[in-house]
This record gives C-alpha cells, structure tokens and sequence, in this order.
C-alpha cells in the first residue's frame, strides 16, 4: 500500500481529477468533503448538498473511501467572522485566502495528520518543489495568489496533482475515464455560499445604511448609495448619479476616490488623476513570508528587515530593499516593485488596490508569501 493521502474534494473537477491521479500514482487515497457552510439565504440555496453529492459520486467511481469532515463552527469564526469585521472597518477582504490559512491548510492537515496521513491535497493549481510554492504551469488558472499564507509545515505535506496541468486537459481527463462532473460548471459569487454576490450575502449580517455620494471637490451631493462599505476606490460602474449609472450631464465616469465610513459618505470625482486614485507606495500588514527557502534570506522570522542589499533612490539608508514581482489581485499581471519588509515600492505609480486585499509577492516562480494591504 502506498503512501496515505487524505484528498479534499469539493464536487468539483479539479478536485476530482486529484483524487484520480492520486490513485493511479499508487497512494492510498481518502476523499474528504469538508461542511464548511451549509446555511441557505433569502430566495438563495447553498449547494453544499449538491457539491457532497458530486463529491460521494465521484469517490464511488474511483473505488476510494469517503469521509464528511464538519468545519462549519470554526469557519463561521475563522473565515466569515473575519471578513465581516473587515468590511466593517471599509475594507475589502479576500475570503478565499483566509480559508485555505484556517481551514483546509490547518485544520484539515492536523486532523489528516492525526488519523496517520502522509500528505493531504487540494485541487488548487499550484505546484511544491523542494519546500517551496511555485505558481502553477496554467497561468491563466494559477491560485498561489490565494495559497501564500499556508505554513510551511503544511506545505511539506501537500501535493497538488494538478499544478503541472492546463484546464482543458483537466476536463479532457476527466472525461476519457467517465467522471460525471467533467464539465460541471465552476462556482462563482462568495467562494462558501455559490451563486451569491457579496452585496446580497453581506446585507445578511451587516446593518447596511444608505447615504450621499459626493463630488470631492465641491462638497455637492450627487446621487446616494446603498452603503458605504460596498464601495472601493478607484470603482466606476455601480455609480447611480442623477439616474445615469457613473456619470452626470456631461457624460464623463465619477470614479469612487474616497469613503467616510463615520458619516457613510462615498466621494466621487471626475479626475482619473486623483491621489486617492493612484499610488507608489503601498504598506502592508500581516506580512507573512516563507522564511525556510533561500529565496527569502532577506526576510528575519518576524518579519523584521534584514537585507543588507542597499537601495540608492534616497530614501533612508538605514532602510533595505530587495526587489520583487508582485501581483495585487487574482490573475492580475505580475508588477516589479522593491520590498523592505512591510512596504512596497513601485518605480510608476499603479492603481491603488482596496485595503484588504492580499499583495502577494513572488521571485520568479516561487511565491514568496505576502501581506494585506493596509
């Protein structure tokens, strides 16, 4: 008998065709469906029952034991109590990233360990080398932007059987060796309740109250919101001034520039150039960076600076950088900047991304680790 695997299968493709290499390659494979949330919303059903169902059926084909491991308590707390205190404060979370920190990267690998796995995996595009994470092969699909802040311990124990292959020859695969869900349809909305926007979920669990949206430079009131914390700057569409979405009278887009979630006043101006807008400089927080791979010597446990690499812009000497790539939201371009630590350093000002986002941070393939964006 191989080696033992504990495998976590959503119902979906990617994970399914995990399982199936898994145990073609000769591990002992156990798939895992994890009841992270099961509870419905107004006029909105949550597909777990559908996903479980998937998930069994596919197990049954492969001939490989089937187990439902309930996380829904430490979810609420860990990943759902999360963001709603983060949109609460004006930011914009990424749920996806805290889950796969908690919940399938914690608690799923210490109970996996527990019942004697050797490793656990995932259906994540991804790949692990020597310790490291490596951005997957299908770049288009690549998800090391929402893995960055798993420990390296679980790391060492995590194989990801898809990291080496395109989408299309996932859903080919599948379907050559009969899986019913080769083509089944990928999840949007809030990755733990399906189909749902986060407008609708949140409206749910938070006090939502309208209020003014304002020009900043004149003070004047130009239509009204549905609530403050539903706005990001930089935002164009989902504007409604004067009756016309994103615009009035002359015709040209209001961009989101500020927010005071105090007075539950949204500020909006014409100029794309706007400050708020636009950037060099970001700070981060909860920076988390893999400290056992030599790609990140620079970085002390704790996050402290420890580059004796010199930057020459200026800025203060007693202050180290090394430079980086950088990539600000899912599948968004990698960008060049210079990192010390806890800030980042762009050489042209970029688009400000929301607070709450992650700014993950990358040399070449390997992914580095990251921070949230203050």
């Amino acid at each position: 008998m191989g080696k033992k695997v504990f495998v976590g299968m959503s119902g979906g493709v990617d994970s399914s065709v995990s399982a199936l290499l898994l145990k073609e390659q000769g591990y002992d494979v156990t798939g895992v469906y994890m009841k992270n949330w099961s509870k419905d919303l107004p006029g909105m059903r949550c597909p777990w029952a559908e996903d479980l169902a998937d998930a069994k059926r596919v197990a049954v084909k492969l001939g490989i034991p089937f187990e439902v491991w309930d996380f829904e308590d430490a979810y609420r707390e860990k990943v759902v109590e999360y963001m709603l205190d983060e949109f609460k404060k004006g930011n914009t979370p990424n749920p996806d990233v805290m889950c796969n920190q908690e919940i399938k990267f914690k608690l799923f690998f210490e109970k996996a360990m527990e019942r004697g796995a050797d490793y656990i995996a995932t259906g994540h595009y991804a790949r692990v080398k020597d310790g490291q994470l490596l951005r997957a092969v299908d770049e288009n699909k690549d998800q090391t932007y929402f893995l960055y802040r798993i420990s390296n311990e679980s790391l060492k124990h995590t194989l990801f059987p898809i990291g080496d292959m395109l989408k299309p020859d996932v859903k080919k695969l599948a379907e050559e060796k009969g899986l019913h869900n080769a083509y089944k349809k990928e999840s949007m909305g809030v990755c733990f309740v399906g189909e749902v926007g986060m407008k609708d979920f949140l409206k749910e669990y938070i006090d939502i109250k309208p209020g003014e949206i304002r020009e900043v430079e004149t003070e004047k009131v130009l239509g009204y919101h549905e609530g403050a914390i539903f706005y990001t700057i930089g935002q164009r569409h989902g504007l409604y001034l004067s009756g016309i979405s994103g615009e009035v009278n002359d015709g040209l887009p209001y961009y989101v520039v500020d927010k005071n979630l105090d007075k539950n006043i949204v500020y909006v101006s014409k100029n794309l150039n706007d400050s708020h807008i636009w950037t060099d400089k970001l700070e981060l927080r909860d920076v988390f960076i893999r400290t056992d791979t030599v790609h990140s010597r620079h970085f002390a446990t704790n996050g402290e600076r420890v580059s004796e690499e010199p930057r020459n812009d200026g800025r203060d000497e007693a202050c180290r950088e090394w430079s980086v790539s950088v990539r600000l939201r899912h599948r968004a371009p990698l960008i060049p900047a210079k990192f010390n630590g806890e800030s980042l350093f762009f050489e042209n000002e970029i688009k400000r991304p929301a607070s709450g986002q992650s700014a993950v941070l990358y040399d070449d393939e390997v992914c580095l680790g990251g921070g949230i964006i203050a």
